[in-house]
């Protein structure tokens, strides 16, 4: 995981929405847009552990016989550990991380080119 987002909030943060909403000024728009993001970044971590704990799969594994590997519960409790997509999102809008626009805008054209 990118640690660029590990100074988010890991517990419950109260937020004025006066300062989350001036981006787009619509608090109801500002929240679709976390929802998205936060949908993302869940989506980048799960696959990330995925890749990692694939790592450790065992092709002819059976139930009963189950192997304690110390690797690989240190990666699950480091992703335990990190805050939730949500604080993330949050956390990536404060600092001005993310980008957005609204579909039915022109798209912006500079220096001729389309962007």
């Amino acid at each position: 995981m990118n640690p660029r987002n590990l100074n988010a909030a890991k517990t419950t943060v109260t937020r004025d929405m006066n300062k989350l909403d001036v981006g787009t000024g619509n608090v109801y728009e500002t929240v679709s847009i976390l929802g998205k993001r936060a949908n993302q970044i869940a989506v980048e971590v799960k696959e990330e552990l995925g890749a990692k704990l694939e790592e450790f799969a065992i092709s002819g594994e059976n139930l009963e016989e189950v192997y304690e590997n110390r690797e690989q519960i240190e990666v699950s409790k480091y992703y335990e550990r990190l805050p939730k997509p949500s604080a993330m999102a949050v956390q990536e809008l404060m600092d001005g991380k993310i980008y957005h626009r609204r579909a039915d805008e022109p798209t912006p054209v500079v220096g001729g080119e389309v962007k």
